[in-house]
């Protein structure tokens, strides 16, 4: 059986390198680390205590509604073209339990976690509720020890955009978000030309083929204002991706931001 692992200074600062955040007060990521099981057990060792032992359910509940803001801020601003629907879904899954499991281990949140005896015993390291619970608790001390931005810096960087992009590029976001009909129904309401799409390249064996696609973009007299132009490994994949910078472009050019 291998011995229990602690949290030892030399532990908390190889998880403050992986963050990328040595905080100011190092209590704050100890407690995002204590499980309430080893908080008890604190407890039942020193009755005559007149304070109870921190745990990380609070931390919990705080870097919960962070993290749900900074996810909402990032859809918001990047997808202006979606309804409120598409950008829910997609927020739920960027926040659910299934990925944010993945975002713990990629961390190692599990060789950091101080958990009572029986925990221990139980495998709470590789529990997934704990894990999860560990991450929330770890962003609500981030916050609270260094401020919005830097939480919502480490979010993006930790748990929000690698997770956006691999969400996006592999077509998987056509499950959530659909961008070739969500730019049929914003140049229908703008009594524009639907997009034309075209398969400019297809290379590969038959069974490993990677298409690329252009959706072009027509202004009223039907010349070409813009080409979003992706590669995918189905042809849907790539007509979504094109379709979607092609929906990028026209939120840009509302906000003035084209040359």
């Amino acid at each position: 059986m291998s011995p229990i692992i602690t949290t030892h200074a030399r532990e908390v600062v190889s998880l403050e390198k992986t963050l990328g955040h040595v905080f100011t007060s190092s209590g704050l990521l100890q407690q995002a680390l204590t499980h309430s099981s080893q908080a008890r057990e604190a407890e039942a060792a020193r009755p005559d205590a007149t304070e109870r032992a921190k745990d990380n359910e609070q931390l919990e509940f705080l870097g919960d509604a962070v993290l749900g803001l900074v996810a909402t801020e990032e859809l918001f601003k990047r997808f202006p073209q979606f309804s409120e629907g598409q950008l829910s879904k997609l927020r739920a899954h960027l926040v659910s339990k299934n990925h944010l499991i993945n975002v713990a281990e990629r961390l190692e949140l599990g060789r950091y976690l101080r958990l009572g005896r029986g925990e221990e015993k139980s495998g709470g390291r590789s529990k997934s509720a704990l894990l999860v619970d560990a991450l929330e608790a770890v962003l609500g001390a981030i916050y609270l020890d260094a401020g919005f931005e830097t939480a919502r810096s480490l979010i993006l960087q930790h748990v929000l955009l690698p997770e956006l992009e691999a969400f996006i590029s592999s077509g998987r976001a056509s499950k959530v978000t659909d961008f070739k009909s969500a730019l049929q129904e914003k140049l229908q309401a703008a009594s524009r030309p639907q997009p034309a799409y075209l398969m400019v390249k297809e290379v590969g064996p038959e069974h490993q083929k990677t298409f690329t696609i252009e959706a072009r973009l027509l202004a009223g007299d039907g010349q070409i204002e813009f080409v979003g132009k992706a590669e995918g490994s189905t042809k849907k994949n790539a007509e979504q991706d094109a379709a979607r910078q092609v929906l990028e472009y026209l939120a840009a050019k509302e906000n003035g931001d084209t040359q």
